[in-house]
């Protein structure tokens, strides 16, 4: 820490947390001390064995590492300080505790990745504090290098920042390099949070501020304190105190406390008991800013979500981010990324002709505030549409009262505001589907006005009215209200022919997969790596081939998230009906399960299974139609490249409008997956998906398929009965056998097992809802302890045995 000038009567009190660490006993680590990544290797543990430094695996990657220090005790192992998250260390790289540069991490070739910074001297020996802190000392017992002077996302109780300071977030959730969030202490004493260059560092307006900045040395914030009792608070040079987190905070003899800057720009104080039974979570204290969609206003920088996108806060004050329509990821794995036009917005060749192709999506509440450059005042709402249309640099428009206001890319700030009565029209390109209504309009037009040239009076009269009786007829459903489950083509979706597609698979050569609606092969739409597609035959025999390939269609072409597959197009000629995805290199999470020798890695099923529920959870709540996919199973989740699951094969999805809650259809889904309700005429309800989300929750842990007759112990043969019996009979290791990994974190399966065990519930309001299932997968709500699956069976079962 920098050395200031302070008031006497204070030296004391500011010195007195450092004072408390030296003074505290920690692990000694001598020097010539080492591990290495990917080995069986106890990490270095403090004396209470609260917090771990060693090496984490990386869930993105089984083969990458970070040296990080974590809460050991906690089933989630949450991390709190990493050394290189802009840089994991490859498996095999070695971390030692050397006597000139203390702490070492090289790689495998024995090239340096990072090092503890300091000044020349000989390093005598580490402490490795109770307080999650690492503090590397020299001979003369002076203080050569600590952690908690380097702090990454998250402060801990005693930690102290100084002016200059800075706590990053990361990037995304599971990237560790650095993010696009900072809180940080200025010179002028201001503790703030913004956002900020990633290619540069440079600091863009705050979001929110302590308001604690001065020109008087002595009033001005001098520390961010995050103190023993668990309060964050700036400390003036003059002793007062301003709060930055405050809210009813629990006793930290009791509880771990942590205050950390979320990848999303959410600045959070949470809390942990350290004695627990069961999996409890963590809870929050407080976190800052509220709502971070409408406090981000900076002049420069994309705001909370990317640039083009729009941000929505959720009802646990987290934003997300969609794009909007029109509009597709910049980066498909990243939902948290810019947006970019499906169609170029240029102004080359721009004329009337080229804007009679364009049209506007109309989306109430939303507003970039910020990227005006052209007001009409006052104005109307056809004028304001005229005048974008016509305007080639004008990508939205926001008409509010009599005012319009013209924007253009890239878009900044996005948000969506209830209390916004504006509306935005956002240009888009007519779908293909109305460009060809229009050209055959023209030509029918053509051969009505040559055949009246060529005919007689009356004959012409009775062919005009022909005509027109005739194109009421075919036009008769453009005019009538939409049915209620019924969509119009996306309008971002591409319109293949055929012979595309025949020409694109090389005669549907390569097949890579088939299902009960139709065959997918593998197929090249241009020359780019990228440019690999997989196009799903549907078969013509199937008699609703036609209502399932609208329904699938239209389902996907109206969802964007990172755990879906992303539809690309559509083929709809004369008989032929096929379907063109982004593809996926890794396949089927089936093959992946099921096929692998070894096991696949513990930390990447568990992503898989977090991702799979993310998606489920975007099906059923968060897009604009709710959506029960109706065949959840690990034959219809891909993999790509990134390991990264999307759920895939919409074909069966079943729509339910706003104010629907359930529907009644015919039996659908995979045997072994399919929720009892659907054999008892019972409303379907998306509870039929979590249903067969805990089924294939269950096969991830175990990596067997749900019904396996294979087996001698016929009690095994039925996986979801198995689960059950040995999570009552306290045995939930037998369920993953040698897997090391798992057995290891015997919290975590624990609570995954619960969680499946709660999802397969043959009472379907038993089972939680998909926003329930991954706050218990992510330990962030306390799971109760589940009740027998199967109640009912079991009494049918006993009554039959009775009679």
């Amino acid at each position: 820490m920098a050395s200031r000038s302070v008031p006497k009567f204070l030296l004391f009190f500011l010195l007195l947390p450092s004072f408390a660490i030296s003074q505290n006993n920690g692990t000694t680590i001598s020097t010539n001390q080492s591990f290495t990544a990917g080995e069986e290797a106890t990490p270095w543990l403090s004396p209470s064995r609260d917090f771990a430094l060693g090496f984490r695996q990386l869930d993105t990657n089984i083969n990458l590492f970070l040296l990080a220090i974590w809460y050991y005790k906690i089933p989630s192992r949450t991390i709190v300080w990493y050394a290189n998250g802009d840089k994991p260390a490859p498996r095999g790289s070695k971390v030692e505790f050397t006597t000139d540069r203390g702490l070492v991490l090289d790689n495998p070739d024995g090239n340096e990745i990072w090092r503890t910074n300091f000044s020349s001297s000989v390093v005598a020996n580490g402490v490795f504090t109770d307080r999650g802190n690492l503090v590397i000392g020299s001979r003369n017992s002076e203080t050569l290098w600590e952690s908690f002077d380097h702090p990454t996302d998250t402060l801990l109780p005693t930690q102290v920042m100084d002016r200059g300071g800075v706590v990053s977030s990361r990037r995304t959730e599971t990237n560790f390099s650095r993010g696009r969030f900072r809180f940080q202490l200025l010179e002028d004493g201001n503790a703030v949070l913004n956002t900020i260059s990633l290619e540069t560092g440079f600091d863009y307006d705050a979001y929110f501020w302590s308001n604690t900045f001065s020109t008087d040395s002595s009033v001005a914030g001098f520390q961010v304190v995050f103190n023993e009792s668990g309060l964050l608070y700036v400390l003036r040079a003059n002793g007062s105190r301003v709060n930055v987190l405050t809210g009813d905070i629990p006793s930290t003899k009791d509880y771990y406390h942590r205050a950390t800057l979320s990848f999303d720009g959410v600045f959070t104080q949470y809390y942990h008991p350290k004695a627990f039974s069961g999996n409890p979570s963590w809870s929050v204290v407080q976190r800052v800013p509220e709502n971070i969609c409408l406090d981000i206003r900076a002049e420069l920088g994309a705001g909370a979500c990317g640039f083009n996108s729009i941000c929505k806060i959720t009802e646990s004050k987290r934003p997300a981010c969609e794009c909007p329509p029109g509009h597709s990821l910049l980066d498909p794995n990243d939902a948290y990324g810019s947006c970019k036009p499906d169609f170029s917005q240029g102004c080359e060749q721009y004329n009337s002709s080229s804007a009679g192709d364009l049209s506007f999506e109309e989306v109430q509440h939303v507003d970039w505030p910020i990227s005006d450059y052209e007001r009409l005042d006052p104005s109307t709402i056809e004028m304001c549409r005229s005048s974008c249309l016509n305007d080639c640099i004008c990508a939205v428009a926001i008409f509010r009262g009599s005012t319009c206001w013209k924007k253009k890319l890239p878009l900044s700030n996005g948000r969506v505001n209830s209390d916004d009565n504006g509306m935005a029209l956002i240009k888009i390109r007519k779908s293909n589907e109305e460009e060809k209504e229009k050209k055959n309009a023209k030509n029918i037009l053509i051969v009505i006005v040559s055949v009246l040239f060529g005919g007689s009076f009356i004959a012409n009269i009775a062919l005009l009215g022909a005509c027109c009786l005739g194109f009421l007829v075919i036009n008769q459903s453009k005019f009538k209200k939409p049915d209620q489950g019924e969509n119009l083509w996306h309008v971002n979706l591409h319109c293949f022919t055929y012979k595309d597609l025949i020409e694109a698979t090389n005669g549907f050569k390569e097949e890579v997969g088939r299902g009960a609606f139709g065959t997918v092969f593998k197929g090249f739409i241009g020359t780019s790596p990228s440019s690999v597609v997989a196009v799903k035959r549907l078969d013509r025999v199937f008699r609703d081939g036609e209502k399932e390939f609208k329904a699938e269609v239209n389902v996907i072409g109206q969802t964007h998230h990172k755990n879906l597959v992303r539809l690309i197009g559509y083929c709809d000629d004369g008989q032929h009906r096929l379907l063109v995805y982004e593809f996926l290199s890794n396949g089927t999470l089936s093959s992946f399960l099921f096929e692998s020798k070894p096991k696949p890695n513990w930390n990447l099923r568990i992503r898989i299974a977090f991702g799979i529920a993310r998606g489920l959870l975007y099906l059923h709540e968060e897009c604009n139609t709710q959506i029960i996919h109706c065949d959840i199973k690990p034959q219809n989740i891909l993999l790509d490249d990134h390991y990264n699951a999307r759920i895939s094969d919409f074909g069966l999805a079943k729509l339910l409008m706003i104010d629907q809650s359930h529907t009644h259809t015919a039996i659908r889904g995979t045997k072994g997956y399919v929720a009892p309700e659907w054999f008892r005429n019972m409303p379907i309800t998306v509870k039929v998906d979590v249903y067969s989300y805990g089924v294939m929750l269950l096969e991830i842990i175990c990596c067997r398929k749900s019904v396996e007759n294979d087996f001698d112990d016929g009690e095994k043969a039925i996986l979801t009965d198995w689960a059950y019996d040995c999570y009552r009979e306290g045995i939930v290791d037998a369920l993953v056998e040698d897997d090391a990994e798992a057995i290891n974190e015997m919290e975590k399966l624990k609570r995954l097992v619960k969680v499946g065990i709660w999802c397969i519930q043959e009472d379907p309001s038993l089972r939680p809802t998909m926003k329930k299932v991954l706050q218990m997968l992510e330990g962030v709500v306390e799971i109760l302890e589940p009740p027998c699956p199967s109640p009912f069976s079991m009494m049918t079962a006993v009554t039959s045995l009775s009679t």
